[in-house]
C-alpha cells in the first residue's frame, strides 16, 4: 500500500479539483487522503479520524457505510448493475419514482432521471422551455432567478446562476435571464410585469440560498413567490438539490410553505451520499405538454446514459425507508434545536464572527470582514482540519452540514471545533464551553 506522501505526490502529478486553485493545492501541507469512513468519520491513510462536517458536499444523509444502503446496493449488484432506460425499465426506478411521488409536494406526479443536480436543473430549464414551445408560445425563452443564485455547474444551471465569483466570465455562452433580489416579492413582480411574456419559468433555491452562503429567504417569501408566478402565468422551478431530503427539517424546504411547484430539482441526498442520481419531479399538466404521435415532435429529447441507474435507484430506496424505520425527520428537530443553541453560545459570539445563519442542518458563519477574510476562512477550516473536523469556506463563510444522522456528542464536538478554529485564526475570544 502507498504511503500518504506517495499518494499526494500522485494527486498533484495527475489530478485537477474542483473548485480548487491548483497552485495552492500543489503547495499547501499535504491533503488529506481518505481510506474509509464509518457513521459520520472520515479515516485517512494514516489513520486519523475526522469529523465529516460537510457530509462529504451535503449528500451524506444517514451516514457512511450505513448497513441498509450497504446490504441495498449488495443485493442489486447481485440482480443487474446497469441497463439503459431507453426502451426499457426495471423494478428499481419504477419503485423509487412510486416512493419520491408518494414523499413530495402534492401535485407532482413524474420522475425524470439525471444524474447531478446541475442536470436535474437542466433538465427543468429544457422542459419548461419546450413545454412553452409547444403551447405556441416559443417567444418565452428567458428565466428569471435569484440574486446570488447557485443552481449548478453546466451552462444552463450557469446561466440562472448570480454568484459572480463563480458565474460572470461564462456570461457569453449563456441564455438571457434577470436576477430578482432575494426576498422581495415586490421586485420580483416588478420584472415579471416587465419581461412576463418572454420568461419560461422562475427558479428559486427554497428557503436557503446554499452556495451563497446559506442565505435564508424571510418566513412567506416562498409562498409569495409561488403567488407572483401564477398571476403572471409563468412556471415555478425549484432547486431542492441542496434543501430537500431533510435538510430543513422537512423532507423538501417546499413542504414548510405548502408550496408546491410546477418542476422540483433533487440530487445530493437521494442516495444517501453513495451514488450519483438525480431527478425532476414535475406535474402531469407539465408532463401532458409533452404526449402526441412521434410525428409531432413533442418528445423531450433528453436523456443521459446512467439515467435511473440500478444501483444508485437501490441505494436511494433503502434511503427513504430508513427515514422512515430511524424516523430520522422527527429526531432532527431536537438536534437542529442543540445545534442552534450550540452556535450561540460558542461561535456567534466570537469577535471574528458576523452572524450565524442557520436553517435545520444547514449553518452558514459568516466571518467579520478584513481584507484578508477569504483567506482567514481557509485558515479556519485547515484548523478544524487539524483539530480533527472537516468543514468548508464559501468565501467568508464557513459551512457546516452534518449528516441528519450525527449524534448529539458529535454535534457538540463539531461546534467546539468550529469554536476554536475560529477564536485561533482570528485572534478573538473563545468562551466557555456549555
Amino acid at each position: 500500500m502507498r504511503t500518504t506522501a506517495e499518494l499526494a505526490s500522485a494527486d498533484r502529478a495527475h489530478l485537477w479539483h474542483p473548485f480548487t486553485q491548483q497552485q495552492g493545492w500543489c503547495s499547501e501541507e499535504l491533503p488529506i487522503v481518505v481510506d474509509h469512513a464509518e457513521g459520520t468519520h472520515l479515516y485517512d491513510t494514516d489513520g486519523n479520524s475526522y469529523l465529516d462536517g460537510v457530509s462529504s458536499l451535503w449528500c451524506n444523509v444517514h451516514g457512511h457505510r450505513h448497513p441498509t444502503i450497504d446490504a441495498a446496493v449488495r443485493a442489486q449488484l447481485d440482480r443487474v448493475a446497469h441497463c439503459t432506460m431507453l426502451g426499457l425499465s426495471h423494478e428499481p426506478a419504477i419503485e423509487l419514482a412510486e416512493r419520491l411521488i408518494a414523499i413530495a409536494p402534492a401535485g407532482l406526479r413524474r420522475v425524470f432521471y439525471s444524474d447531478s443536480g446541475s442536470a436535474a436543473v437542466e433538465v427543468a430549464l429544457k422542459m419548461a422551455f419546450q413545454w412553452w414551445a409547444q403551447r405556441g408560445e416559443p417567444q418565452r425563452t428567458g428565466f428569471v432567478c435569484l440574486e446570488n443564485a447557485y443552481h449548478g455547474d453546466t451552462l444552463g444551471a450557469v446561466a440562472v446562476g448570480g454568484i459572480e465569483q463563480f458565474h460572470s466570465l461564462y456570461r457569453p455562452l449563456l441564455f438571457e435571464s434577470w436576477q430578482a433580489r432575494a426576498g422581495d416579492a415586490g421586485h420580483l413582480s416588478e420584472l415579471l410585469e416587465r419581461h412576463g411574456d418572454r420568461v419560461a419559468a422562475v427558479i428559486v433555491e427554497p428557503l436557503v440560498q446554499g452556495a451563497a452562503g446559506m442565505l435564508m429567504a424571510p418566513e412567506g417569501y416562498l409562498h409569495r413567490v409561488r403567488e407572483c408566478c401564477d398571476a403572471h402565468g409563468v412556471l415555478l422551478i425549484c432547486d431542492e438539490v441542496a434543501t430537500g431530503l431533510g435538510r430543513t427539517g422537512r423532507m423538501f424546504a417546499c413542504q414548510h410553505e405548502e408550496v408546491t411547484p410546477d418542476l422540483l430539482c433533487v440530487g445530493k441526498g437521494l442516495t444517501g451520499g453513495y451514488l450519483p442520481l438525480a431527478a425532476t419531479l414535475a406535474t402531469e399538466r407539465i408532463y401532458e405538454g409533452f404526449l402526441g404521435a412521434a410525428e409531432d415532435q413533442r418528445t423531450f429529447f433528453h436523456g443521459h446514459t446512467y439515467t435511473g441507474n440500478p444501483l444508485a435507484c437501490a441505494a436511494a430506496i433503502a434511503t427513504l425507508e430508513t427515514f422512515e424505520r430511524e424516523r430520522t425527520l422527527e429526531l432532527l428537530a431536537p438536534k437542529a434545536q442543540l445545534l442552534a443553541d450550540l452556535l450561540a453560545h460558542q461561535v456567534a459570539v466570537l469577535p471574528g464572527v458576523a452572524e450565524v445563519r442557520q436553517r435545520g442542518f444547514m449553518v452558514g458563519i459568516e466571518l467579520t470582514a478584513r481584507p484578508s477574510h477569504e483567506q482567514t476562512a481557509r485558515r479556519v477550516t485547515l484548523a478544524a482540519r487539524r483539530a480533527g473536523a472537516i468543514i468548508r469556506p464559501l468565501g467568508d463563510v464557513i459551512v457546516l452540514m452534518p449528516a441528519l444522522a450525527m449524534s448529539e456528542r458529535d454535534l457538540r464536538r463539531l461546534v467546539a471545533i468550529t469554536a476554536t478554529a475560529i477564536a485561533d485564526s482570528t485572534h478573538g475570544r473563545l468562551p466557555a464551553a456549555v
